[in-house]
């Protein structure tokens, strides 16, 4: 076996919001990559628009940067567990990788799963403590929590033996050891070309090429992107795809690219150990071995961790269907759909049996909450169900379910209140941390179940000043059952619009979505009730016109702001007999049985 001296190949891993994209852009500028005085805007690698209004990645990138010589290519991947799919099919591209810790929030659950990832991978790991400028940063102690870490998770000796540096990504300073002054991220670039190899390839062995991403270009078609294992490849040059069947298809690559900086360069040659674009290649998924037609030899498929979370994703049948959307076919979705589990190893699709609904499984709701944002921005028209978890049987016939390791850190004060509503979810709290700063750091072990639709109830229980973070762990025994709401739905009994007169009558009662004008329709959910009962109203109510004439009469109707809903919400807020429609121009909360009449009649049945 060789090392390509020439090359490395390095993930930025890290919980959300430690720091990754920004570190990158500081190496970007650093290296060169940008031209000195160039404008350009803050964390260039979070190119989605979703990515940019909430600050995380979302999906994993890749690009690259040269240092004394050496080509280093950067992938960048998520910080969410949700999106555990990206870590998976981006670390099977790297020989190394870059943990980034916050100094003073420390190792949070994220951290725990991108680095557990790597560890099984078998890749060295450099560690980089960012943010040591914050006024509670706490660099030693996180330190030592870093090392507990890796020990928990069953770092090998050579794993446990990593160099630490010192950085603030947002001035684009490391150092390696605290009090030193930084300058630049030179320490930074000289360990990863000392501690990270370069990537390991077979000088015997024909070309090999795992695909770890898939893109689309209107002048290319599809793009495989993945790194060479083993062998060289040129353009033009006539290749097999080996599938999960095993079954050789013949391809001929159209056209060869590298990553240089940000962008994509065309080469005519690329060498092992390289990450490259493939064009040309039409059926291929994530996992597939693209190898030499004289030698086809597959390698191990990319596995990632089983879906815990299902969805179901259908067309839209409210009574406002195609007013506000431009694609509302089933046929479409499904192919949206399809396109989504191709792109994204982690998510799975399974039709319905009406063929007008389709089973969504992946991570997590945020994951799925994307998703569906994505997909109305491309101007889709559909309805979802609340978000359910996967359960799975033991030998003996046992119900189980997925339990998360959930971390809160809160004040002092608000303890009470969320151990209570958790202990409501099933949950039990295994940790307590006081550190006498007036915080409280707990941890408990909740069912998934649990925490679906909690994080809004937690940030009003903590006035927002909570912060929860969650990493599967492990699947136990079913804990029973618990109310997932304490409170009904005030559901519209006809169509028309909202009338200021009906809403401000209704004001008593609950918290309303809706505000005069918009349209309602019957079985929409226009509002929250007070109590656990759902009640049917009318929104469309006007006032009767007399020709008296009184004192007091005629006074302005004063309506207290409605509540928006948003998709988030909205996913978390309904229940099983409840739907979220979603178009490009709006999020609304309905009854699966629209008709009031039906609904009192499978009420009734039920009651039987």
């Amino acid at each position: 076996m060789e090392q390509n001296a020439g090359l490395r190949n390095v993930a930025i891993i890290a919980h959300v919001d430690h720091g990754k994209t920004t570190l990158v852009d500081a190496l970007f500028r650093q290296s060169g990559v940008l031209r000195p005085g160039r404008d350009v805007d803050e964390r260039i690698m979070d190119s989605m628009d979703l990515e940019r209004e909430r600050g995380i990645t979302i999906a994993a990138k890749n690009c690259a940067v040269t240092w004394q010589g050496v080509k280093i290519n950067i992938i960048d991947t998520p910080g969410h567990a949700d999106f555990g799919g990206e870590v998976e099919r981006a670390l099977s591209m790297a020989s190394g990788a870059i943990l980034l810790v916050d100094a003073s929030e420390g190792p949070l659950p994220q951290t725990r799963f991108v680095l557990r990832k790597t560890l099984e991978a078998g890749l060295p790991v450099l560690v980089v403590i960012n943010k040591i400028d914050r006024k509670d940063a706490r660099p030693q102690d996180v330190l030592n929590e870093i090392y507990d870490l890796f020990i928990d998770l069953g770092a090998s000796e050579e794993q446990l033996e990593f160099p630490v540096l010192y950085a603030i990504g947002r001035e684009g300073v490391a150092m390696r050891e605290l009090g030193e002054q930084g300058r630049d991220l030179t320490p930074l670039f000289e360990t990863i070309l000392e501690r990270i190899p370069g990537p390991v390839h077979d000088p015997g062995e024909p070309f090999q090429m795992l695909v770890a991403d898939l893109d689309y270009s209107d002048y290319l078609g599809r793009l495989a992107v993945g790194r060479i294992m083993h062998g060289h490849v040129g353009a033009k040059e006539a290749l097999v795809c080996l599938g999960e069947d095993g079954v050789a298809k013949p391809l001929r690559v159209t056209r060869l690219q590298v990553y240089e900086g940000l962008r994509l360069v065309e080469v005519e040659s690329a060498v092992p150990g390289d990450i490259v674009v493939l064009a040309g290649i039409e059926d291929v998924t994530i996992g597939d071995t693209v190898c030499a037609s004289h030698s086809p030899k597959a390698l191990p498929r990319i596995r990632v961790d089983e879906p815990t979370v299902a969805m179901r994703f259908g067309i839209n049948t409210s009574p406002l269907a195609g007013r506000e959307g431009k694609i509302v076919q089933a046929r479409a979705i499904r192919d949206r759909l399809h396109k989504e589990s191709l792109r994204n190893v982690a998510i799975r699709v399974e039709e319905g049996e009406d063929h007008e609904a389709f089973l969504v499984k992946g991570r997590g709701e945020f994951q799925m909450a994307i998703l569906i944002e994505t997909m109305r921005r491309e101007g889709f028209e559909l309805s979802v169900g609340r978000p359910e978890v996967i359960l799975r049987h033991a030998p003996d016939g046992a119900v189980l379910e997925p339990v998360e390791h959930l971390y809160v850190d809160c004040d002092e004060a608000f303890m009470g209140v969320v151990t209570e509503k958790l202990a409501q979810r099933k949950g039990r709290l295994l940790n307590c941390t006081n550190g006498g700063t007036g915080r409280v750091r707990l941890e408990f072990s909740v069912p998934s179940r649990g925490i679906i639709g909690y994080r809004d109830e937690f940030l009003t229980d903590t006035k927002g000043t909570g912060i929860m973070n969650s990493y599967l762990d492990g699947y136990e025994p079913w804990r029973g059952a618990f109310p997932t709401r304490f409170t009904g739905s005030i559901v519209a009994d006809r169509p028309g619009a909202a009338v200021a007169y009906a809403l401000f009558n209704l004001e008593p009662r609950g918290t309303l979505f809706v505000e005069p004008g918009d349209p309602v329709y019957e079985g929409m959910i226009v509002g929250e009730h007070n109590r656990e009962n759902d009640i049917d109203v009318n929104a469309t109510k006007e006032k009767k016109l007399t020709n008296l004439r009184a004192a007091g009469k005629d006074e302005n109707v004063i309506l207290t702001p409605a509540r928006r809903v948003t998709l988030e919400h909205a996913i978390h807020f309904v229940r099983e007999d409840e739907l979220v429609e979603v178009t490009p121009k709006a999020v609304r909360l309905r009854k699966s049985e629209l008709s009031a009449k039906r609904r009192y009649q499978i009420a009734g049945a039920t009651k039987k």
